[in-house]
């Protein structure tokens, strides 16, 4: 315990040391943690590249604490000192509830299905084997998939320690970092109800990530929050071209890095980009200039991809879920026109289904820019641009409904296209991006329509009549109420979660023996009595993560005689039993003469031995 405080705060401070740098270089307070965050995944990328994974660790930590020795000393002599932001009402929502939060992840264990297909069990490869994978390395299926999550996850858990629930701090680190970064747009930060409103967008945004929730490694979540966090720093650096194009860069660079459908991301990221430099100057001459700085930043951004790519290609003859062109010409060969227009009329079906959780969060979300724009059309007289923003979202909308179709046409096994696997999953970070560029330009809009806009006459009584100032404090108890409201919910319901996945596969795999750290090539049978998870491969991922093995297997059908129940069972060195298993249980009494329910057993000649 003294040993993960420690290495927590050598963490904290070495993080430090890299904001308080990014903040005498310009960046803003709220930006700062998420922009330290992701240089330092893309220098340990650069370390992981060279094969130099743990001394890119220590190494990128260790500068950061320099950088934070440096500052604190200078600041005894009055240099480099940094002005105070002040602390504003979200701080102490985020700061409260996050904490909250972390206290219940460190207590979770992962149980979704991809954690151990490639998500937990990559982050345990890197942590362990000290590098990325290899052609010889077959533990981790997914070799296409990049390592930006994993590596920050592995730069922390190398800190603190490894567990399941430090890994889940990790994650929910960067995405609270990039939370914090929506109120960097805020005109004036000091208002209760604009704050309250972004603290609330950022609750009500979890209700679309209900499909994995936060109690999990998938990156559904972080896709769009760190796109967020990316728009909002080019909003905020609109004035600064130079410092802009260092931001985007460092953005869509480490989104590309996070997965490879982050490439619609940082599409609207480069939209974005390039109309904030248009706009910046519009003079003749100034357009060749910002075109240039456009496509120099967007190529620097690619760089890091285009390793990725060349390492995957390099590395692996086959690799799943790799960008393929070829691999896209051959699925589109081999499907009939009547296969594809079969998925694409369940694809529409699914969209137009109104108990859809995303077809309703779209709705909703329309409803509540175009009744904004009416009230404060024709309430305040006032122009503002909510009825465009509604009709930009629902274009990035409609793009990625074509961009989704296209990846269930090219990319997936038809079993799995045809029931839209994941669907929910997918559009649900697509939506929570949108809610929250809709929250920021509303928040915007509605502190122009204010009484007072000079920030610093603004008090209590800075209202045109008392009934509106009573609305003002009533709508701040409102979303200030629900903000709360929902976040404490997302909180209990992991705690619940928790409770109810006591009886799920990998809690049973802990109660049977302690999780192996050492890389090993063991054969491991999983003997599971739910056929549900041997035919999906659950079992068999679950221990190639536990055991760190990459010759895991479920089995759950045993009726056969005990001269081949024999054979079966001494192909393997290990028999993990999860939970009673009646039928190898009465063979192992035919052929071994012992009773085994539970635990995990060394397979030897003349019976099955206990381990502990």
């Amino acid at each position: 315990m003294t040993a993960a405080w420690l290495g927590g705060a050598s963490y904290l401070i070495g993080l430090l040391g890299y904001t308080g740098s990014l903040r005498r270089l310009g960046v803003s307070p709220y930006l700062r943690w998420i922009t330290a965050m992701l240089l330092q995944i893309l220098l340990l990328y650069g370390a992981a590249m060279l094969g130099q994974l743990r001394l890119g660790i220590y190494g990128v930590t260790g500068l950061g604490v320099i950088l934070w020795g440096t500052w604190q000393i200078l600041g005894l002599f009055h240099r480099g000192s940094l002005p105070f932001e002040g602390i504003h009402l979200f701080d102490f929502w985020m700061l409260g509830l996050g904490g909250a939060m972390v206290e219940v992840l460190a207590r979770s264990p992962l149980v979704h299905y991809d954690n151990f297909s490639h998500w937990a069990v990559m982050v345990k490869f890197l942590v362990f084997s000290g590098h990325l994978p290899a052609a010889t390395d077959h533990l981790i299926s997914f070799t296409s998939y990049p390592p930006a999550t994993a590596l920050f996850i592995t730069q922390f858990v190398t800190w603190v320690g490894f567990s399941e629930g430090a890994m889940l701090v990790a994650q929910f680190l960067l995405i609270w970092a990039a939370a914090y970064a929506v109120f960097a747009v805020l005109r004036d930060r000091t208002r209760a109800l604009t704050t309250m409103i972004l603290c609330f967008t950022i609750a009500g945004s979890l209700v679309f990530n209900v499909a994995i929730r936060l109690n999990n490694l998938l990156v559904d979540y972080v896709l769009p929050i760190l796109t967020v966090a990316a728009l909002a720093g080019i909003f905020a650096y609109r004035t600064r071209p130079w410092l802009l194009c260092g931001h985007v860069a460092v953005f869509s660079a480490a989104l590309l890095l996070v997965k490879n459908s982050a490439t619609f991301f940082v599409v609207v990221i480069a939209g974005a980009f390039l109309v904030t430099l248009l706009k910046t100057n519009r003079t003749r001459w100034a357009l060749p200039g910002n075109l240039l700085r456009f496509a120099g930043t967007m190529g620097v951004a690619s760089l890091p991809f285009l390793l990725w790519q060349w390492h995957v290609h390099a590395t692996f003859t086959v690799s799943k879920h790799e960008i393929s062109a070829q691999a896209y010409r051959h699925q589109l060969t081999s499907e009939s026109p009547a296969t594809i227009l079969k998925i694409a009329r369940k694809f529409g079906e699914q969209i137009l289904n109104p108990q859809s959780l995303s077809t309703q969060g779209i709705l909703l979300l329309n409803l509540l820019l175009v009744g904004a724009w009416v009230v404060i059309r024709l309430g305040k007289r006032r122009r503002n641009p909510l009825l465009k923003t509604a009709g930009w979202l629902d274009g990035m909308f409609g793009l990625y409904y074509l961009s989704l179709l296209g990846m269930y046409v090219l990319s997936m096994p038809y079993a799995e296209a045809i029931l839209l696997d994941g669907f929910e999953r997918y559009m649900g970070s697509v939506v929570i991006l949108g809610l929250y560029l809709g929250a920021m330009v509303f928040v915007r809009v509605l502190d122009a329509t204010f009484y007072e806009q000079n920030f610093e006459k603004r008090n209590s009584r800075s209202f045109a009549t008392i009934m509106s100032k009573n609305a003002y404090q009533l709508s701040t108890l409102v979303a200030g109420f629900f903000a709360i409201t929902l976040m404490y919910s997302e909180i209990t319901g992991t705690n619940f979660t928790n409770r109810m996945n006591q009886q799920t596969l990998p809690l049973q795999l802990q109660r049977c023996s302690r999780p192996w750290t050492h890389l090993n090539h063991r054969k491991v049978l999983v003997v599971d009595p739910h056929a549900t998870d041997v035919n999906d491969y659950y079992a068999g991922y679950a221990a190639r993560y536990y055991y760190f093995t990459d010759r895991a297997v479920g089995q759950e059908n045993f009726m056969v005689s005990p001269a081949a129940f024999r054979q079966i069972v001494q192909q393997y060195d290990y028999v993990v039993i999860p939970e009673f298993h009646r039928t190898f249980t009465v063979l192992t009494q035919k052929v071994y003469h012992q009773r085994v329910i539970t635990g995990l057993y060394r397979v030897t000649p003349q019976r099955l031995l206990r381990q502990r």
